[in-house]
């Protein structure tokens, strides 16, 4: 931030906004990936698809729209392993529903 006059102002890049929107459109094209996953029957291979889907797009709102790639790398490691014990737990969920 930086002062004009005494009010504080924000600086932004003028290559900030074509960025957010290709981020946008990105989440767009993720979600028509999912319409389309929903369409069609792969069996088992669905969840993982749309998992896997879910999971990138989570990934993109956090690093770019929650500003987490500007973070320290702490905040980013805290971010990782909170991914890493809900991959544990989702697994732990399906290896119980498809050993039963």
């Amino acid at each position: 931030m930086s002062e004009i006059s005494g009010k504080k102002t924000l600086k932004v890049s003028p290559t900030l906004f074509p960025f957010s929107v290709g981020i946008w459109l990105l989440l767009l094209a993720l979600t028509g990936l999912t319409l389309l996953n929903s369409l069609f029957n792969l069996g088992r291979l669905n969840i993982w698809i749309a998992l896997t889907i879910s999971t990138s797009k989570a990934s993109l709102v956090a690093l770019f729209f929650m500003n987490l790639k500007d973070e320290p790398p702490l905040i980013k490691y805290v971010f990782l392993l909170s991914l890493l014990l809900l991959g544990i737990f989702i697994g732990f969920t399906f290896f119980d529903v498809w050993f039963r």
